[in-house]
């Protein structure tokens, strides 16, 4: 009899509903992997733009998405150790993660701290290895210096802010109203709207007319001038998304070719990057499965920090596979606050999933 296992996987183009769960054959590892059982699997906004056909990188559908997991090593394939059998483990997954079990190169599998729990550890690699890219490696942040972080409330916004704090940088952002007071109470001293494109002025008053040191912008489109415009001299602005495209029903082509008109193509340029002291770069983790040795350094360091208690990723919400549709929901629609993890269903009891989100939360 053959074995089987759930999934979620987007069947086409379009709407959450466009997400169902498939039961399929297990996997079986072949040499050099691990095989998974997957206890937590986050969400990130790849997932959403593989579904509204706006990633260029994810596989054709149908597929599963989910960059993501958290679990245990059920089983090993061929050359490799093991005694890696009914090890905790944190993964990334070239997408696939919205699953039971999964196989991946032993590469992507670290041990995770057996105080860790899964929801936790899942809600680490995507968020915190972009921000760890862009804040300790393309452009170190240090003691003093200020950053702009849009959509500050997001899970890459929380995680910078978190690193952030431990280089004893200031840290400004944006973010919808509703959660500008949760901003100011984790520290930020300058809030602002995430749909305001005219922050410039008001970034540059926050900062006693110096501007940031950094800016992380994930909008693209007609942000990118605004946050450029609110750096320092010297000042370093790095591009992590194109999230401006992905905005609900009206999302798809014409939405990606309306947000890649207002990027301000011609007006910085490199004699303009030079006469203003400025510097502008880009960060996209999905084009790093080639430096698999280099981004597992940053895990492990990262993994040691978690541990430590020094960093603790926000959770948003935990849903059940089966509510996949609401959890993408949430992201696309700008609603949530940290990370939203999907758990299978059959964790669903007697697992409490909202006391899971608060205990993470409070950690």
């Amino acid at each position: 009899m053959v074995s089987l296992l759930r999934q979620v996987w987007i069947r086409k183009k379009g709407e959450s509903s466009e997400l169902e769960i498939r039961d399929v054959p297990t996997c079986e590892p072949r040499a050099g992997q691990v095989k998974l059982r997957v206890d937590a699997a986050g969400v990130n906004f790849a997932d959403i733009m593989m579904r509204r056909g706006l990633y260029p990188d994810a596989p054709a559908l149908p597929a599963v998405p989910g960059y993501e997991v958290a679990g245990e090593v059920i089983a090993v394939g061929q050359g490799v150790d093991a005694g890696l059998v009914g090890r905790p483990v944190v993964a990334m997954c070239n997408f696939g993660g919205y699953s039971e079990e999964i196989c991946l190169a032993r590469e992507l599998v670290w041990d995770r701290p057996a105080e860790i729990d899964a929801v936790t550890a899942a809600a680490l690699p995507v968020n915190y290895l972009t921000a760890w890219q862009m804040v300790k490696v393309m452009a170190p942040i240090h003691k003093g210096d200020t950053v702009l972080v849009h959509s500050a409330a997001g899970g890459v916004g929380q995680a910078v802010i978190q690193l952030c704090k431990l280089s004893g940088a200031e840290v400004l952002g944006s973010a919808s109203p509703s959660k500008h007071e949760l901003l100011r109470e984790l520290g930020l001293t300058y809030v602002f709207d995430s749909q305001a494109t005219d922050f410039a002025a008001g970034v540059r008053a926050a900062t006693g007319g110096h501007g940031v040191d950094l800016a992380l912008e994930p909008r693209n489109g007609q942000w990118i001038m605004e946050s450029y415009e609110s750096l320092a001299k010297c000042g370093r602005l790095l591009l992590f998304g194109f999230s401006g495209a992905a905005r609900g029903k009206s999302s798809g082509t014409l939405s990606a070719l309306k947000t890649l008109a207002q990027v301000p193509w011609l007006k910085l340029n490199p004699i303009r990057l030079m006469n203003d002291n400025k510097s502008i770069g880009g960060v996209n983790l999905g084009r790093m499965w080639d430096q698999q040795s280099r981004t597992g350094g940053w895990m492990e360091e990262l993994l040691v920090l978690l541990a430590a208690g020094h960093i603790a990723p926000v959770i948003d919400r935990v849903l059940p596979f089966s509510a996949a549709a609401e959890a993408h929901d949430r992201l696309e629609n700008r609603l949530n606050v940290g990370k939203v993890i999907l758990v299978p269903d059959t964790k669903k009891e007697p697992l409490d999933l909202q006391l899971v989100a608060e205990e993470a939360q409070l950690s």
